[in-house]
This record gives C-alpha cells, structure tokens and sequence, in this order.
C-alpha cells in the first residue's frame, strides 16, 4: 500500500483548491487499481501538534511506500518528515523560513476556507524553529515546484534550500499556483514511478 500524505498550507484547510485537485487524482489511480491510502488532516495552528498528529498517523498505518505532499508551510513541514521517513517528497511554493514571514502574523486570523477564527500563539514562532531542517539529505527523493511569480514568498529561497533535486521552476504564475492542473500529471509521476524511471521534469 502507497501512504499519500498532503499537508496544507498556512492559514488553509484540505478543501483548498491545490488538495483537492491532488485527491481526485488519487482516487483516479484506486479506481484504476491502485492500492493507496489519502490522508490529508486539518493542521492545527501549532506546529508541534501539527507534526504530531501526522506522525501518529503515520505509525498507525502499514504500508510499503510514503509519500509527502506539501503546500507553503505544509511543504516545511513535508521537509521535516521527510528527513525522518524513507519517502517521496513533493513540495509546491514550500515556504523556507516560516518562523521570521510567521511573526507578523501572531495574533487572531481567519482560515480561508470556512472562515473560522483561530490563534497564532508567539510560542509557535519556537515550534517552528525546533523542527528546522538545513540541509536536506538524499535529494532525488524531492521534487519542488516554485513559481517566479510567488506574491508571498522568495522563489529564489526555495531553489537555494533544495539544491539537486528535481525541480519545476515556473515562469511567472503566483502563490496559489493557479494552473495547478498543468503540473499534476508530472507530480503523480514522480511519486508513483521508480526513482531511476523519471526523466527530466520541465513546465508543460
């Protein structure tokens, strides 16, 4: 069984856009007769209890492949999982540095999804420096995809963070990467195809 793990961004929920689109590729692949698990949970604000929750899961599955999925601060903490569990690792507009963007945002937010109020506490700030990666080890387990035109965060951070692993660097675009379909074909062929297969990732 192939454990498929997505990991939402900050301030947004499964129901966004990126995620869903992923699961219904998913669910094309069991239909298919594939055998793969989805898991894509509600992270709580905390990014220690974040962490946690995956990893629980994750210790209560059986399965013969892993992979990670993660979006803006979702693709941190896919980078910090990953580094602990043998997987795959795909990450789309990975935010690099969240405990310096993050502290502007201490104090009461909205999600953007269903609008419910939530609490950014500033010992989150800490939690998110605990789990810091800063060199990432085996590099062709990871595949980025960053846009240039990334309104929130530094593509150029994102290519510097992850030297040596494939990459999809997209011309213009934005945070949200609002063509998301264009890319998700090469994304749902690296994670299900052998590492040696792959050939080389460009923009379609």
């Amino acid at each position: 069984m192939h454990l498929f793990v997505y990991l939402h961004g900050f301030k947004s929920s499964p129901s966004s856009n990126k995620a869903q689109l992923t699961k219904a590729a998913i669910e094309q692949r069991i239909q298919a007769g594939e055998s793969i698990t989805w898991y894509c949970p509600q992270l709580p604000a905390s990014p220690r209890e974040a962490i946690q929750i995956v990893k629980d899961h994750i210790h209560g599955q059986t399965f013969r492949t892993l992979s990670f999925m993660g979006s803006s601060l979702g693709g941190y903490y896919a980078t910090y999982l990953a580094e602990l569990f043998d997987s795959k690792v795909s990450l789309l507009n990975p935010a690099i540095e969240p405990a310096r963007d993050l502290e502007k945002y201490i104090g009461e937010q909205t999600s953007w999804h269903h609008e419910e109020v939530f609490y950014f506490m500033p010992e989150y700030i800490e939690e998110l420096q605990e789990i810091y990666v800063k060199a990432i080890t085996h590099t062709e387990r990871y595949f980025l995809l960053a846009a240039k035109g990334d309104e929130v965060l530094d593509w150029r951070e994102m290519v510097a963070k992850y030297p040596h692993t494939h990459q999809l660097i997209l011309e213009g675009g934005d945070h949200a990467i609002s063509d998301y379909p264009n890319y998700l074909n090469q994304l749902m062929e690296f994670h299900f195809r052998s590492l040696t297969s792959l050939t080389h990732l460009k923009p379609t």
